[in-house]
This record gives C-alpha cells, sequence and structure tokens, in this order.
C-alpha cells in the first residue's frame, strides 16, 4: 500500500487528535500535515519551498480567518490544486453546508467524528478507498 500525504485544515485540537487517532487505528500509511485554519493551508499548498502535495484534504468548516467553504472555492480555482480530493470533515449537518460544499465540488462529506471503521457510511468508504 501506497504511503499517501493527508492535509488535515482542522482549529480544534481535540479533533486534530481525534484524527490522528482514527488514521492510526486504520493502519493506512500516510504522511499528515496540520493547518489550523484555510489560510494557513491555502499558504502551505502553494508556497514556493516545502510545498505540501496532499493526495486527499479532510476540511472542517467552521474556523477563524477564513472557513472551509471558503478554502474550497479558493481550491477549486486553482488549476494545479482542482484534482485534489477534498473530504468535509464537520459536525455541521445543515443542509445548506453538505449543498453548498457539493457545488464547489467537494469529495464527501462526514460528519464528526471520523470513524474509518464505519464502513457502511458512504462518504465515509470513499475516503477509506482514497487512502487504499
Amino acid at each position: 500500500m501506497k504511503q499517501k500525504t493527508i492535509l488535515l485544515v482542522e482549529d480544534d485540537y481535540l479533533d486534530v487528535e481525534s484524527v490522528k487517532r482514527s488514521l492510526k487505528k486504520s493502519n493506512i500509511p500516510h504522511t499528515l500535515h496540520v493547518a489550523h485554519n484555510g489560510v494557513d493551508a491555502i499558504e502551505m499548498l502553494t508556497r514556493e519551498t516545502d510545498k505540501v502535495s496532499p493526495d486527499v484534504i479532510l476540511l472542517d468548516i467552521n474556523m477563524p480567518k477564513m472557513n472551509g467553504l471558503e478554502f474550497l472555492g479558493i481550491v477549486k480555482s486553482y488549476y494545479s490544486l482542482k484534482n485534489i480530493k477534498i473530504f468535509i470533515i464537520t459536525t455541521s449537518a445543515e443542509e445548506y453546508d453538505k449543498m453548498a460544499a457539493h457545488n464547489l465540488g467537494v469529495t464527501g462529506y462526514i460528519l464528526k467524528p471520523l470513524d474509518l471503521k464505519n464502513t457502511k457510511a458512504g462518504d465515509t468508504q470513499k475516503l477509506l478507498a482514497e487512502l487504499c
């Protein structure tokens, strides 16, 4: 199994730790980079040196400086970034957020906490397929 590079864009420390635990339990080889808001994540993806080139982005919606939907719109506007698989991982079950994310080209929408063992959840299955 090829090691995947994952960018987690999440401002809550406990949620970052929860995702780390879930990835560790899944035994999926990966390198995890963490940005604590959308502004930092854009910088990590576009800087000249030490650029992060993720296979998958795990994205929270509610963050300071730049929310996840704003981040998603910006990433999808970059030719070099628009094909990265992006999964929203959020506490928001609001239909508006789901529709906005899908309209912006999100790959999947997963409610927190991330549970990679829940293979019956459709978008969790999509995420596992991208990571394996």
